[in-house]
């Protein structure tokens, strides 16, 4: 499919993008246009298996991860009063390489998968596996508390990926709670950051590791 194909491809491209961008709002955007990807994903397989249920639920994956969540993003990296990603752990082009490693590294660990159900859906299980190993990257190599927040969600669109690859579906009320789970911890993320903002001046973890030694 097509369609499917140009939907990972984006969903793979957004979380590779992260990777480079050190500006926060642009990385906010590219979170929200992986967003917009992982919906697109979810009503191209209801549209394929004619599932009018699968299709509402991509919609409101999109609207949640495309809109809502990027929302409240934007909303605590305004409150944070910070623009840039201080220097990460490993530079752009180191990061990059490692990406290379990580798409072959997930290639090969889901071959058993795609040959035990060959099909386009499955086919794309190694996009949302490197997603999943790029999200883990950022989360472990970026010092901006938001940054990390990114990493953990570019993480929770990678399994939410894969398990909507790899099943007909999952079931609404799964896919409600755990959207419900990823909001919360948004929203304590703004709270915390304008509180972190306001008793130590920044959300540099490195910082704050200083502060407390």
């Amino acid at each position: 499919m097509q369609a499917l194909n140009l939907a990972c491809g984006a969903f793979l491209l957004a979380g590779v993008l992260v990777l480079w961008r050190r500006d926060l709002a642009a990385i906010v955007w590219l979170f929200a246009f992986q967003g917009l990807a992982l919906g697109a994903m979810v009503v191209v397989l209801g549209a394929d298996q004619g599932s009018v249920e699968l299709v509402l639920v991509g919609i409101g994956v999109g609207a949640l991860r495309a809109g809502l969540l990027p929302y409240l993003m934007r909303r605590a990296l305004v409150s944070s009063g910070e623009a840039r990603e201080t220097q990460p752990l490993v530079n752009v082009a180191t990061s990059l390489l490692v990406v290379a490693v990580l798409a072959m590294l997930a290639y090969a660990v889901s071959q058993p998968l795609v040959r035990l159900a060959p099909s386009p859906a499955t086919q794309a299980v190694p996009v949302a596996l490197t997603v999943l190993l790029v999200g883990f990257f950022v989360l472990v190599t970026r010092r901006r508390a938001l940054s990390q927040v990114v990493g953990f969600l570019l993480m929770d669109n990678a399994i939410t990926a894969t398990a909507f690859l790899t099943t007909s579906g999952v079931p609404l009320v799964v896919e409600l709670g755990v959207s419900l789970d990823v909001l919360l911890a948004v929203l304590v993320l703004q709270v915390l950051t304008t509180r972190m903002r306001a008793a130590f001046g920044g959300t540099d973890l490195d910082e704050l590791r200083e502060l407390h030694d």
